[in-house]
């Protein structure tokens, strides 16, 4: 069987499913899920968010220039799909969700308590696209749960964590681990090969 051609989409899945956290204060702030998010480089480590300006949170965040991406986990899934669909303008989202908010670290809007990792951001410029603008920020501090870090190696391991994808309007959970970069090339070790 080949290829079919299909419409024009994005379809590259699967996507952290986040949620973005924006606001100056932990009683002045809001949050929205996010799927168009990534990374666009290491040194500085930066990132973007893609919003459609229609979104509650947009102007918060194109007035304050600071948010927070905070990675989710399958048990965070309901509140993750409810701040997606729900508006800020109409709800609270923190009572709404039951998530907890903390005030960050290096930028004003708070970060959720119950994420793994709270990736900190502060915006260097806004491109507009079409039906999102893109928000391209430099990472200025990562909040990192201490439930994921080895106690002999003190090594973070997130995929212990139960991460959330979202896959062309479905939510799943992180799958096992497959291999570790690298382990295509990697040479055996001689003490199994006893």
């Amino acid at each position: 069987m080949g290829k079919r051609s299909w419409k024009p989409g994005t379809m590259i899945y699967p996507l952290p499913a986040v949620i973005v956290t924006c606001g100056d204060s932990t009683e002045n702030s809001n949050m929205l899920t996010v799927a168009w998010v990534g990374t666009i480089c290491t040194d500085p480590a930066m990132c973007y968010i893609s919003v459609r300006p229609q979104r509650h949170s947009y102007p918060i965040i194109k007035e304050n220039l600071e948010f927070i991406i905070n990675l989710t986990t399958a048990d965070m899934a309901r509140a993750t799909d409810w701040a997606g669909v729900r508006s800020g303008a109409e709800y609270d989202k923190w009572s709404e969700t039951g998530l907890t908010p903390r005030e960050g670290v290096a930028v004003r809007c708070p970060y959720i308590d119950e994420s793994p990792l709270c990736i900190e951001c502060r915006v260097k410029s806004v491109m507009p696209l079409g039906s999102h603008d893109m928000f391209i920020a430099e990472v200025v501090n990562v909040l990192a749960d201490e439930r994921f870090f080895d106690p002999e190696t003190d090594a973070f391991d997130l995929g212990a964590a139960g991460l959330l994808n979202y896959t062309h309007g479905h939510y799943y959970g992180q799958g096992e681990e497959l291999g570790r970069f690298g382990f295509s090339v990697k040479k055996p070790d001689k003490k199994q090969k006893k």
